[in-house]
């Protein structure tokens, strides 16, 4: 396929699938039950931060853990006690369990009240090129506090080469305009052109049919190989191919 023919091919299916029948089926409907700027990114980030597995599973125990935030999560981050935090530790996703979470309460707390929040650590972090540096920095930001050395496997490391896809999406979600009702657009000081494609088995299965990348691994490397290929297809929004990627990969089993 050509150059010409893939874009179009692809541009396509990016309008099929970034449409509001997408959340029907996707975590990003959890930030979609709030309004207040900072519930709908604290509920992004923990529904991303679990969203491997089962796609209804996700869903599901994303919902319980907005539940055990009295469906507030900004005000229960930043006023929680001490014996608010018990009713978290029998949560529990696959490997992501009541331990990580109550860490996560605490850490979250850290970073509204000592770093500008999810958005500010982001932004002070940035690259001219590539959103992978500040993701390493916001990992080390994230863990600036006492934590057990379990958790930290829960944020993706790119410096280390992971492909640190659920923080890829995460960022996807809160940077992407809103023009469709699917992403959020709350953060206006980061640009798309350096987001980066959330690179999973569906996606990078599909890239590589598509001769959008050839590396066999899904690894940091392969992230940069395919953020060369998809930016060639659009500079200023490369990331929207996730849609199209995705859709094909879950839906049309491409």
């Amino acid at each position: 396929m050509k150059k010409t023919e893939l874009k179009e091919f692809l541009d396509a299916k990016v309008i099929q699938y970034n449409h509001p029948e997408f959340l029907e089926s996707d975590p990003i409907q959890i930030p979609h039950l709030f309004t207040i700027k900072e519930d709908v990114e604290i509920s992004g980030f923990l529904t991303a931060t679990i969203a491997w597995g089962n796609r209804k599973s996700i869903i599901s125990n994303a919902h319980k853990m907005m539940e055990l935030m009295d469906h507030a999560p900004y005000d229960f981050i930043k006023n929680h006690q001490e014996d608010d935090l018990d009713k978290l530790h029998n949560f529990v996703h696959r490997t992501f369990n009541g331990i990580d979470l109550v860490y996560f309460v605490k850490s979250l707390k850290n970073i509204y009240q000592y770093r500008g929040g999810l958005e500010g650590v982001f932004t002070s972090n940035l690259d001219k090129k590539s959103i992978q540096p500040a993701i390493s920095k916001f990992k080390e930001v994230f863990f600036e506090i006492p934590h057990p050395k379990r958790t930290t496997k829960h944020i993706s490391d790119p410096v280390k080469g992971s492909a640190a896809k659920r923080i890829n999406m995460y960022l996807r979600w809160m940077v992407r305009d809103n023009t469709t009702g699917v992403d959020f657009g709350l953060w206006k000081n980061i640009p798309t052109s350096i987001l980066s494609c959330p690179l999973d088995v569906h996606s990078g299965n599909v890239a590589r049919k598509l001769g959008l990348l050839k590396r066999k691994q899904n690894d940091a490397k392969a992230l940069a190989e395919l953020d060369y290929s998809l930016r060639k297809l659009d500079s200023k929004d490369p990331v929207k191919y996730d849609f199209a990627l995705f859709g094909l990969g879950v839906f049309e089993k491409f």
